[in-house]
């Protein structure tokens, strides 16, 4: 397996189920109806609303996000979501661990941001043109010449003030385990001198925590979405954790590990168990429960300068 091409061993048959009740087929239509309504108006809507200011678009994108996963059947619980600040203008990476596409409709209903996404996407019917034209930064990660390219330009919208979404873990997992944090795109937060604010994402239905959005291995775009539109009861959650500034760090790989760290504490309630199929931090093959300390600021002052060699590993 590639660093610079992660991908997790998760596949849809050992790793995704569709456990409790069902939604009938009449009504998985619907939802399918519902969603391509949305999805087209928010198509249409997209030039209205790159030509508002910053926080009346966010706004207007949040609603946007959180009627698209409605019509799909999907309820939103924010977790611990940071207020803001008056005057608040400073940017900041959010990071997140990765299992589904929805991932990036909930992040956005609950604090949108410029997401970070490969090229592939930008080329999708309907939903590449939105993506695009909401400000996606796109990563091509069959040319690793073009990965300090990227960092740089997540760092100079860090610096303008903007909010990136990234998911490091730079594949989809089930949800039952994860992957390593790549440290490259911490970077971008390193030079811009702005917090990285840990999001972990989970999904469940009356049942428990549930893989069924999961989005793994070979898996269809179209199937996934069937699969979703089938579940009754599914409630996506969105918990943001404490954010970590990177001045207490020597570099990124710590930065990263630390985030990681946090997002594996609540990736899985205790009741729940692993995935037999994926390392995970039930399944005890993570290399984050390796404890991170935290260094104050003097004595992260002392690492000074911070690396900058290779940013792949």
């Amino acid at each position: 397996m590639s660093a610079w091409l992660p991908s997790a061993p998760c596949t849809p048959g050992d790793c995704v189920t569709v456990a409790g009740p069902r939604a009938g087929v009449a009504r998985r239509v619907l939802r399918l109806a519902g969603c391509l309504t949305v999805l087209l108006a928010g198509v249409a809507a997209a030039p209205v609303v790159r030509a508002l200011g910053r926080l009346p678009a966010e706004r207007l994108v949040r609603c946007w996000a959180r009627l698209l996963l409605a019509s799909l059947g999907v309820r939103v619980r924010p977790i611990a979501v940071p207020g803001r600040r008056v005057g608040e203008c400073a940017g900041s990476l959010l990071v997140s661990n990765h299992i589904s596409w929805l991932d990036v409709l909930l992040i956005a209903a609950v604090r949108p941001g410029r997401m970070l996404a490969k090229t592939e996407v930008g080329r999708w019917p309907v939903l590449g043109p939105l993506t695009s034209w909401g400000g996606t930064i796109f990563i091509d990660r069959d040319r690793l010449r073009a990965l300090p390219g990227t960092v740089e330009e997540i760092a100079a919208a860090l610096r303008r003030g903007e909010r990136v979404v990234v998911f490091p873990e730079g594949s989809t997992w089930c949800g039952r385990g994860g992957g390593r944090f790549r440290p490259a795109l911490f970077e971008a937060a390193v030079r811009a001198d702005v917090p990285v604010q840990p999001v972990t994402l989970r999904y469940r239905t009356g049942a428990g925590l549930s893989t069924a959005p999961a989005f793994v291995g070979e898996d269809g775009l179209l199937p996934s979405l069937w699969r979703v539109v089938s579940v009754r009861g599914l409630a996506a959650e969105v918990e943001f954790l404490p954010p970590l500034p990177p001045t207490l760090f020597p570099g990124r790989r710590q930065l990263a590990a630390a985030a990681q760290q946090v997002v594996d504490r609540r990736r899985l309630p205790d009741s729940s168990a692993g995935c037999a199929s994926c390392p995970g931090p039930a399944a005890g093959g993570h290399p984050s429960e390796q404890p991170v300390h935290v260094p104050g600021r003097r004595a992260a002052a002392a690492h000074a300068p911070r690396e900058r060699a290779g940013l792949v590993h």
